[in-house]
C-alpha cells in the first residue's frame, strides 16, 4: 500500500516521505495513529505542505542543534495547570503542553515527540525533561508547574 507520512517512523522514513508498506501494518499501525495517510494524485500538495513544516522545525545541523540547546537550557520555562485543593493537577501536563510552554518561552517550535518525561507530570512543582534535538543531541530542561 502506498502512503505519504505525516510523522518520522522509524525504520520507514519521515515525513512528507512516499513510501509503499504492507497492508496490515498499514491499516493495523500506521493510518489508525496518524502517522501516515493514503497516497493519492492529489497528495502531492500535502507532500509539500508537510516538507515546508518539517523544514521550519527541523534541526539544520550540529552547530544549530548545539545553540537551541543552549537556549533551551537557559530559558525559565513554566506551564500552567488547573490545580485542585490539595496541590493536585486536574489530570496531567502532556508532552503539547511543555512543547506550547516552550514556545512561549523560547518561541522555538519543538515537536511534542521529540519531548521524553519521567512519566506523566501530575504535581505542582519543577520536573526535568528531556528534549532530543537530532544529531544525538539532548537538552536536559526543567519545566516548573504552576497553578492558573
Amino acid at each position: 500500500m502506498k502512503l505519504i507520512l505525516t510523522r518520522e517512523v522509524a525504520g520507514v522514513g519521515s515525513p512528507g516521505d512516499v513510501v509503499t508498506v504492507k497492508d496490515g501494518f498499514a491499516r493495523n499501525f500506521l493510518l489508525p495513529r496518524g502517522n501516515a495517510i493514503a497516497w493519492s494524485l492529489g497528495g502531492e500538495k500535502q507532500i509539500q505542505s508537510i516538507r515546508r513544516a518539517r523544514s521550519a522545525r527541523e534541526v539544520r545541523d550540529i552547530d544549530h542543534a548545539k545553540e537551541i540547546k543552549a537556549k533551551l537550557e537557559s530559558a525559565t520555562v513554566v506551564a500552567k495547570a488547573k490545580v485542585g485543593a490539595k496541590g493536585a493537577l486536574f489530570g496531567s501536563v502532556t508532552d503539547k503542553d511543555v512543547a506550547s510552554a516552550i514556545k512561549a518561552a523560547v518561541g522555538l517550535d519543538i515537536d511534542r515527540h521529540s519531548i521524553k518525561t519521567a512519566g506523566h507530570i501530575k504535581k505542582v512543582g519543577n520536573h526535568d525533561v528531556k528534549v532530543a534535538l537530532g544529531h544525538n543531541i539532548v537538552a536536559k530542561i526543567t519545566i516548573s508547574v504552576t497553578p492558573e
